[in-house]
């Protein structure tokens, strides 16, 4: 079963289009979606909460239309965005008792067991507290009426590496169900590749691959040479080319290359680099 499918979405502005994108999460598994400022990870992302309306196609969320079914599946997601979307002058406290009344499920003794987890204080205004401290309050906040499904729009843009490290603790502990899954949209590419399962790039609003994560790592090398070199890497394994100024750096199907050749191993951010500016051949 899929935790999430979409088919074929569109959504338009002025001057931005998302266009046919379609990808499937599995459950029981962690999706880094990836891509540029702009490309339409928080547009998609808004459409499958139906913040945005689709101009057309098909979103399921386990299995059932996301609007015919919103009420039904609600309880089921939690969502954590890049800020903290609630009124500041609350405390934490306070938001308990506001959840309560959201969600029908609303676990009061594990949020409070997860505020001391992450030592958020109870008593503080929302807008006292750190931007870290917000994002674990968040954080709380979406896993407290036990979803099935995390959505996570950018959570560890401007933390700092220590405080992104427990973050990801928390997801990794979060996914220990199998019944659980998480779409984690992110720019920060080493966060992903510590926790995702599967890999999805977004740009310039359209699906460019979405793939296993360790297919994706270890299909691809990278060779680093003069440009005499790379003439003899085989013309039918090179994906995409980068020159510089003392040679060129090639991504290549590693596979189809010679061992005789000396590869790298890509990261994710390599990867969509060559696809975005490495001339990639598709």
């Amino acid at each position: 079963m899929n935790a999430l499918e979409i088919h074929d979405l569109h959504k338009s502005f002025e001057g931005f289009a998302l266009k046919n994108v379609s990808f499937s999460l599995p459950q029981g598994t962690v999706m880094g979606f990836v891509g540029e400022n702009g490309a339409g990870k928080s547009t998609t992302i808004k459409c499958v909460l139906n913040l945005l309306k689709k101009k057309h196609g098909e979103i399921l969320l386990f299995g059932k239309d996301h609007i015919e079914h919103e009420l039904e599946i609600k309880s089921d997601i939690g969502v954590v965005f890049d800020d903290l979307h609630v009124p500041e002058v609350l405390n934490a406290t306070q938001l308990d008792k506001f959840m309560a009344k959201v969600f029908p499920n609303w676990d009061s003794a594990y949020y409070f067991e997860r505020l001391t987890q992450f030592k958020v204080p109870s008593k503080k205004k929302v807008k006292e507290l750190s931007r870290g401290m917000k994002m674990k309050l968040s954080i709380a906040l979406a896993l407290s009426h036990h979803p099935k499904l995390l959505i996570l729009d950018e959570p560890t843009s401007g933390l700092d590496p220590i405080i992104r490290d427990e973050i990801l603790d928390l997801f990794l502990e979060f996914m220990q169900d199998n019944t659980h899954s998480i779409l984690f949209s992110s720019h920060i590419t080493s966060d992903l590749e510590k926790i995702a399962d599967y890999i999805t790039f977004i740009h310039n609003g359209g699906i460019l691959f979405s793939q296993s994560k360790d297919v994706l790592l270890h299909e691809y090398g990278i060779f680093k040479g003069t440009i005499e070199e790379a003439s003899a890497l085989p013309e039918h394994a090179i994906v995409g080319q980068r020159n510089g100024a003392f040679g060129v750096e090639i991504l290549v199907r590693k596979y189809e290359v010679s061992e005789a050749f000396i590869l790298e191993k890509p990261s994710i951010e390599d990867v969509m680099l060559f696809y975005v500016k490495g001339g990639i051949l598709t």
